[in-house]
């Protein structure tokens, strides 16, 4: 799981650790001073994503979006997906 997909934020959740590891290095992990400034960093980027976990929840599954596809064509589908990204716009 990517850091970014957590629901809720955890800064001791593994995919944290993982993030600062690979861009950062263990050492910075390491040092606390630098381990809270980088949770923090990732915090707020995980913040400025959150329209995008909202979509992904509310998107019909993609049996769904086929069916819609077969009953309403494309420019239904294309209402039903334009919808949700209206309610959730980026930011």
């Amino acid at each position: 799981m990517n850091y970014l997909e957590l629901k809720t934020w955890q800064d001791s959740h593994s995919s944290v650790w993982r993030e600062i590891v690979s861009r950062f290095g263990q050492s910075d992990y390491n040092d606390e001073t630098k381990r809270k400034k980088h949770m923090a960093t990732l915090k707020s980027e995980w913040e400025n994503k959150k329209y995008q976990r909202n979509r992904a929840e509310a998107y019909p599954s993609i049996e769904d979006q086929l069916d819609d596809l077969y009953h309403n064509g494309i420019d239904g589908w294309k209402k039903t997906i334009k919808a949700i990204k209206d309610k959730y716009p980026k930011e």
